[in-house]
């Protein structure tokens, strides 16, 4: 049985869960179901951890999150195979968000060097003229954070990282789903020399753990990836904190008159399927000029066709199950009431399990769940648009704004798109589910608070002094 950490140790719970394989159902591992009263443990933990990370120099960071990235590295494999398995994505996809969580812990290392403060002019106000002023960025103290289950290493990567760098202690709180992933990061941050009670790494369900943990008057900073619902329910329970929120989306393409359809249609599937569409910025809704509406799903078709189901841990396979049956049952079900409203199924839907056809659902409108609310699946919603302005009113016409995108190469209608199109990633020429690690990532209206990116995100994980010289 896997074992969490808390208090300087490795330990086991009182009660524990097991870790399944959405693909087959077999267990991989059980971890333990930690108390309310363990919480508490943790958190005490993690505030002799701070003044731990206090007392070490940001070079002295930096190395050790460095030696982290080398741990990584040497155990690039073994972490790919724990993410394949605890989360169902395929093992070309696992060993890329092991790639990808290198370069977050790389980028995360270097900004360990950047706190940088400034100098305040406050002789330029009237009877300050003897007065020198300068600000000083300094850690919050113990950061929470929660991860979700569709990238279990690099989404934990991306709140620890930052945390560590800024000289800040952290505890971990995995998905219920995928704690394995977590579990083993935890492993190699200790094995670098991150000091003993820096980090804690507890497990169990969000209800328990994750409400005790963010109502805890000790936690300065919570920063959760996860549900748009999940994600209102920690800001009313966390009380006067610090807050980053990385939430949902239904994110809009937009595919005008000029656009290449079949590069179009390339980035459809790689943005819309990648993962079986569990990913925040999944493309999920396709705006089409109706004067390419027909040629362009006549190129999606063949190329959605082609993707290969089945087993993830096959290096033939480009799409896995989803990480639980019963989401793979709603996404059938979504898909399902559209076309009973008037759409049109083009491809897929049909489900074996956790494992779902990569669908197409043409024809939808606007007042369609597959439309309005978050899908987090492999099928994409497409529906027409006169013009660009009745595109970029489709786009908006959502409570949620993280990504879109837009093919063009009219360069009015790309800067139009830019400007009015709200969402925190804008992509032109791009499918939606783009993200390289060291940009500033967050999303508009329900979509969340806050910027994740190592140098962004150690912003969010800071407090800035202000320090004024009389003379």
């Amino acid at each position: 049985m896997a074992q969490m950490y808390m208090g300087g140790r490795w330990v086991d719970g009182s009660a524990s869960a097991p870790v399944t394989n959405p693909f087959d159902g077999s267990t991989i591992d059980t971890v333990p179901q930690a108390t309310i009263e363990e919480i508490d443990l943790a958190v005490q933990s993690a505030k002799r951890g701070f003044k731990q990370m206090k007392a070490i120099s940001a070079f002295d960071r930096y190395t050790a999150l460095m030696r982290t990235v080398e741990l990584v590295r040497e155990r690039h494999e073994d972490f790919a195979r724990t993410i394949q398995q605890e989360e169902g994505k395929t093992i070309g996809e696992a060993r890329v968000e092991v790639d990808r969580c290198i370069q977050t812990l790389s980028w995360s290392a270097e900004e360990a060097k950047r706190l940088y403060g400034e100098t305040i002019p406050l002789d330029a106000s009237p009877g300050n003229a003897t007065k020198f002023g300068f600000t000083i960025r300094v850690p919050v103290g113990v950061v929470v954070a929660i991860s979700p289950f569709n990238f279990p290493l690099n989404l934990v990567a991306h709140k620890v990282g930052p945390a560590l760098a800024a000289g800040n202690a952290v505890v971990i709180k995995p998905a219920s789903d995928t704690p394995l992933s977590a579990i083993k990061l935890t492993q190699a941050l200790l094995d670098a020399g991150i000091p003993d009670e820096a980090v804690q790494c507890v497990t169990g369900s969000g209800g328990t753990v994750g409400d005790a943990l963010v109502s805890h008057r000790d936690v300065r900073k919570v920063t959760f990836t996860g549900s748009q619902e999940v994600g209102e329910h920690i800001m009313h329970t966390a009380g006067l904190k610090k807050v980053t929120m990385e939430l949902g989306s239904n994110s809009p393409l937009i595919v005008m008159p000029d656009a290449d359809l079949e590069k179009v249609a390339a980035a459809t599937v790689a943005s819309g399927y990648s993962n079986a569409g569990q990913v925040c910025i999944s493309t999920q809704r396709v705006i089409v000029d109706t004067s390419v509406y027909g040629d362009y799903l006549d190129a999606l078709k063949p190329q959605v066709e082609a993707i290969a189901t089945g087993d993830p841990s096959l290096d033939s396979t480009g799409m896995g199950p989803m990480v639980r049956e019963s989401d793979a049952v709603r996404v059938g079900e979504w898909v399902g009431e559209a076309v009973a409203a008037g759409a049109t199924l083009v491809t897929g839907g049909d489900r074996d399990g956790a494992l779902m056809a990569p669908a197409i659902v043409a024809d939808v409108t606007r007042d369609m769940r597959v439309v309005r609310d978050e899908l987090f699946g492999p099928a994409v919603a497409v529906s027409r648009a006169a013009n660009i302005d009745e595109a970029i009113a489709q786009a908006n016409d959502t409570r949620y704004g993280l990504s879109a995108a837009i093919f063009t190469e009219n360069i009015e209608n790309a800067m139009r798109f830019a400007l009015e199109v709200d969402s925190g990633n804008l992509n032109i020429n791009s499918g939606t589910g783009f993200r390289a690690d060291m940009m500033p990532y967050g999303g508009l209206k329900d979509s969340g608070l806050g910027k994740e990116g190592p140098r962004y995100a150690i912003d969010e994980m800071t407090e800035l002094k202000m320090v004024v010289f009389h003379r």
